[in-house]
């Protein structure tokens, strides 16, 4: 389990419970979903274990997480200083945006219980969620009514990100290459949470172990996951489409829930 601290606050007995996630004994059951009336639709518990502890603090505070991310992730890419020891050669595409891995600030609180909101929300330019290794995740647009296209695509590393005016930040899957020991590709495993508090999977489902066929327009549908026993929840997966040419976007729909700024 990874070496992170949580802080919940509870509000029915007001006192601050804090649990040290480096060791499973101080908690009791790490697949529970957080206690909130509508259990059978909280966020597992044990989904914040897959976050990068270098580059992201979880924190709860009654009915509420905030996920807070530097933006510094924990897998090679040339996008990384020369000197940094996590630099290499790029390894797919044929060119690379100007700029290197810089330490930022994202942050999101969440509910964490959310709930599909009447209407969906469109995404828009800058991060719209926050994936496991604390990278922004962006949608399918490169700039104001600018899609998406080929020629940039070409620029992304294996992570399936690239450098921009905000800093690096993914776009697409990763690729399926030797050197990904840490990203989703093709999978079940979590890419992380959305700026709405629904959780981003890979393309296949846990329950099913195969690729869903149920999602509805945004890449969501509840069933249970591996960090939620037999619960059922709802959560996005990516949806197995390509999107420009080869390239499969991690998230390319509106928000099912209510959006929170990601600050």
């Amino acid at each position: 389990m990874k070496n992170l601290n949580f802080l919940m606050l509870s509000t029915s007995v007001s006192v601050f419970l804090l649990f040290s996630c480096s060791n499973k004994d101080n908690i009791t059951d790490t697949d529970e979903t957080i206690d909130t009336v509508t259990s059978a639709i909280a966020t597992p518990l044990s989904a914040f274990d897959e976050f990068n502890p270098s580059a992201v603090t979880i924190s709860f505070d009654g009915d509420e997480i905030t996920i807070d991310s530097n933006g510094m992730p924990n897998h090679t890419s040339p996008y990384w200083e020369s000197t940094n020891p996590l630099h290499i050669d790029q390894i797919v595409g044929d060119h690379l945006t100007p700029g290197n891995i810089q330490s930022g600030s994202f942050i999101v609180t969440v509910s964490s219980a959310p709930e599909k909101a009447s209407t969906s929300s469109a995404t828009g330019l800058g991060a719209i969620g926050i994936s496991v290794t604390g990278v922004p995740i962006f949608n399918g647009q490169e700039g104001q009514n600018r899609a998406l296209d080929a020629q940039t695509a070409t620029g992304f590393d294996y992570a399936g990100g690239h450098n921009g005016p905000s800093g690096y930040h993914y776009h697409i899957e990763s690729t399926d290459i030797p050197e990904n020991t840490v990203l989703s590709f093709d999978d079940e495993d979590l890419v992380g949470i959305m700026a709405d508090g629904f959780l981003l999977y890979g393309r296949k489902c846990n329950s099913l172990g195969d690729h869903p066929t149920d999602l509805d327009v945004s890449g969501g549908h509840t069933s249970s996951t591996q960090h939620s026993s037999n619960d059922e929840f709802y959560h996005y997966h990516i949806i197995n489409e390509f999107y420009v040419n080869t390239y499969i976007l991690l998230f390319g729909g509106a928000l099912q829930g209510t959006p929170n700024s990601i600050l």
